[in-house]
């Protein structure tokens, strides 16, 4: 909403799966401290910004080569659905507007931590497969491996 000025899920900065009835997992980027995603890309669309430590996308130099995607952990970044430029989060200029929203809403799924040299976040840069397999086996437990 904050970026694009409406509510369109398809070019959202936090999308949501459901790749399991009943497992709806935020996808997210992690602002990993290596930064894979602006490392990889060949015409120097991706920064870091020095104030939040945020990657940014010049939309006027992105090629939308997808090279981005490729390097990230967790496949984070994707292809703007109508202007064909990288999208990845910039955490709103340092005032993530979802973790606002979803504080007001009273679900707390989301927070803004302040980073730490002692920590790797690629923990946390997952794909929505794992993501939702981890978190369907906390709900329902191990699947095994015979089908009835």
């Amino acid at each position: 909403m904050w970026h694009e000025g409406k509510i369109w899920p398809e070019a959202s900065r936090v999308r949501v799966f459901m790749l399991v009835p009943g497992v709806e997992v935020p996808h997210l980027c992690v602002q990993c401290h290596d930064y894979p995603c602006v490392k990889a890309c060949p015409s120097e669309a991706l920064s870091i910004s020095p104030e939040t430590e945020a990657v940014i996308v010049d939309r006027e130099k992105c090629t939308a080569c997808g090279l981005c995607i490729e390097a990230c952990p967790g496949d984070v970044p994707y292809i703007h659905p109508a202007e064909k430029y990288a999208v990845i989060c910039d955490l709103c200029g340092g005032d993530p507007q979802c973790v606002k929203a979803c504080s007001e809403g009273g679900w707390d799924a989301l927070k803004l931590l302040k980073k730490s040299e002692n920590y790797t976040y690629k923990v946390y840069a997952k794909t929505p497969e794992e993501i939702t397999r981890e978190v369907a086996v906390q709900l329902y437990g191990e699947v095994g491996e015979e089908v009835v």
